[in-house]
């Protein structure tokens, strides 16, 4: 028996962005089209949401595919699913395929919880006894015991997709793919999700398609990643590897300078920027692990402000702080002020937000959270001189030595 789950072998798939013909229903109506269209036919534009993708995936492989909006993750997902089909190209899938695509895909909103576990194990593929024989643990994964009888159009979106993908997960496929509809769920169902599926493909030898734009969740749950963009694969490989290269593709140089001006501002400022620099002093907005940067603030202000202290924080993307720089105070007349903060920590790898604050003698002039954005990419297996793997936010670059005891 082969050793491979999914083949994918040149498969593009166009759109056509034209406007649809529709049938005149009255002498009237194809009068006014006369006037309007002439006897030409309108003109039609393709986009190409996929092209010429080939890989394959082995089985007991958890493949993260990511990539920016619009990359053609989802259209990849809907024709592996068989929801919809390829321009050219085709694939083989060898097992039987459970999906997760959608939140409520294939529910039925005037049904009630327990019906559309029936419904929805009957459109995957399960029968009644497997059903009936597996229905407790499908609900106690769920954690919706109190609805059962009520009809899921009353449902929240996170009650949907745990009731979704309790059943997708209890349908027992060798092949699962899943979209980012995880993200509805709370943690700790994400964490319970995510336990699943790593037990699915390390102790059944499931094969699972995991398309997320959360970097940490692929990091720790994927064995190999595939990085999509307009349409095409740009790599796959190992995830850490893979996973910096789509940092890099996503910090874009126009994060690296970032500026407001005086509609956006309190008085007496006209404009703050914020520029990241690496240590030969160029913008950007990506950085290598280890690699020295830091953070130059600019302003401008039309009036005096004393006692003035300008700051810098950097905090993750869901808000969490993780420093904060703060310059000396000093009394400023108007005029256009700089003030850098040399960023000598050791970041793990991730998006980075920065903070701005302005302030006289500690009153708030100015503050704004997420005023930029830069990423962290890890260095290359082999290049890491510290473990970064699993190390928080800060890593710690002392290692001391396991000494015997005396």
């Amino acid at each position: 028996m082969s050793d491979v789950a999914v083949s994918i072998h040149s498969v593009s798939k166009t759109y056509s962005l034209g406007v649809r013909q529709a049938q005149s229903t009255t002498l009237g109506e194809a009068f006014m089209s006369l006037l309007r269209n002439g006897f030409k036919k309108p003109a039609n534009r393709e986009f190409s949401a996929l092209r010429d993708i080939s890989f394959e995936v082995k089985r007991g492989e958890i493949l993260g595919i990511i990539g920016r909006n619009g990359a053609g993750k989802t259209t990849l997902l809907k024709i592996l699913s068989r929801i919809t089909e390829p321009t050219s190209g085709h694939i083989d899938l060898y097992g039987r395929v459970g999906s997760l695509l959608e939140v409520g895909t294939g529910f039925h909103p005037e049904l009630t919880g327990r019906e559309n576990v029936y419904l929805n194990g009957a459109i995957l593929g399960m029968s009644r006894k497997e059903i009936d024989a597996k229905f407790d643990s499908i609900v106690g994964f769920a954690e919706t015991e109190a609805f059962l009888d009520t009809p899921v159009k009353r449902y929240s979106s996170g009650m949907y997709v745990r009731l979704a993908f309790a059943v997708a997960a209890h349908l027992d496929p060798e092949i699962l793919i899943v979209d980012e509809v995880l993200a509805v769920g709370d943690v700790q169902f994400q964490r319970k999700s995510m336990a699943r599926m790593e037990s699915a493909a390390s102790s059944e030898g499931k094969t699972i398609l995991f398309v997320s734009h959360n970097m940490t969740a692929v990091a720790k749950l994927c064995t190999r990643v595939a990085l999509l963009d307009q349409g095409k694969v740009l790599s796959v490989g190992a995830p850490q590897a893979v996973i910096a290269e789509y940092l890099l593709l996503a910090s874009e140089a126009k994060r690296a300078v970032t500026v407001l001006e005086s509609g956006d501002l309190p008085h007496p400022l006209t404009r703050v920027a914020v520029t990241t620099l690496n240590d030969r002093s160029e913008h950007t907005g990506y950085f290598r692990f280890g690699e020295p940067w830091r953070i130059r603030l600019q302003f401008e202000i039309v009036d005096g402000i004393n006692h003035c202290i300008a700051a810098v924080g950097l905090q993750t993307l869901d808000s969490i702080p993780i420093t904060t720089f703060w310059s000396q105070p000093a009394d400023l007349k108007a005029g256009s002020y700089v003030v850098e903060f040399p960023c000598d920590l050791s970041l793990s790898a991730g998006e980075v937000a920065t903070v701005v604050g302005i302030s006289s003698f500690e009153r708030t002039v100015f503050y704004r959270e997420r005023f930029s954005q830069v990423s962290i990419s890890e260095l290359v297996e082999g290049e890491q001189p510290y473990r970064v793997s699993g190390a928080g936010l800060i890593t710690a670059t002392f290692r001391p030595q396991i000494m015997p005891t005396q």
